[in-house]
């Protein structure tokens, strides 16, 4: 039987959230975040990155893994959002600095550097010639490419080893990448932090992207799921 502190516990949790439209912390509300959310992408692998609303641009992004049936916490870190915030990502549109938010896949890392030691997942050298073609008028939009294609112009792409910092590790968030949507965006990574919010990425301390590099495994079937703690955007509804 629930005892009176405890139910009173439970009712401020509530109260907390209708008011302020705010995910309480774990302790309180009961189940891990993972728990709590609309899909996980079916995996026992998952990130959620979570900003306080859609005008942040900073936030935390935390590593789960479902054991024995229950979503255990694997690491944290802060986390850095799009220079715009963030917008709901079957809404956004390229170019407009905004972090894409859902539910997305993570085909492949790469990285400038070597990847670290214990990484599992497909992992792809950056180059001198390495690009992702961001050029809605191509047909590598959204893609790695390498070298870069002659339809493909180089002002509206990134040439990876141009950023040693933010992509020294990197893992390519699924966002418009599967069924491509020209003019949606192109690029969106969990990334190194640079010096400050990023272009629509997700960016981590290097540290932190190294531990999630080593976490992360194929057989996991990762997902990353990119939301705020309330609001339309909440990423309980992902």
């Amino acid at each position: 039987m629930r005892t009176a502190p405890a139910a009173g516990a439970l009712v401020s949790a509530s109260l907390l959230v209708l008011v302020l439209g705010a995910v309480p912390p774990a302790s309180a509300a009961g189940p891990p975040l993972p728990a709590r959310m609309a899909d996980t992408g079916g995996g026992t692998q998952l990130i959620t990155a979570v900003a306080a609303g859609t005008g942040s641009t900073t936030g935390t992004v935390t590593w789960w893994d479902r054991r024995g049936g229950r979503w255990v916490r694997a690491g944290s870190a802060a986390a850095r959002f799009g220079a715009k915030g963030l917008v709901e990502g079957a809404s956004r549109r390229q170019n407009t600095s905004t972090t894409p938010t859902g539910l997305y896949d993570l085909p492949f890392a790469f990285g400038i550097e070597a990847a670290p030691a214990g990484t599992r997942y497909a992992y792809r050298p950056v180059h001198r010639d390495s690009w992702w073609c961001e050029d809605n008028a191509s047909r590598s939009y959204n893609r790695w490419t390498e070298p870069r294609p002659a339809d493909c112009r180089a002002s509206e792409s990134e040439r990876l080893v141009s950023y040693p910092t933010q992509y020294a590790h990197a893992l390519v968030i699924g966002f418009n990448y599967r069924t491509r949507v020209r003019g949606r965006g192109a690029g969106i990574f969990l990334h190194v932090d640079g010096r400050g919010a990023t272009a629509g990425c997700v960016s981590v301390p290097a540290d932190a992207m190294r531990r999630i590099l080593t976490w992360v495994r194929p057989a996991g079937g990762p997902h990353i799921a990119i939301g705020t703690t309330g609001g339309r955007t909440a990423i309980r509804r992902y």
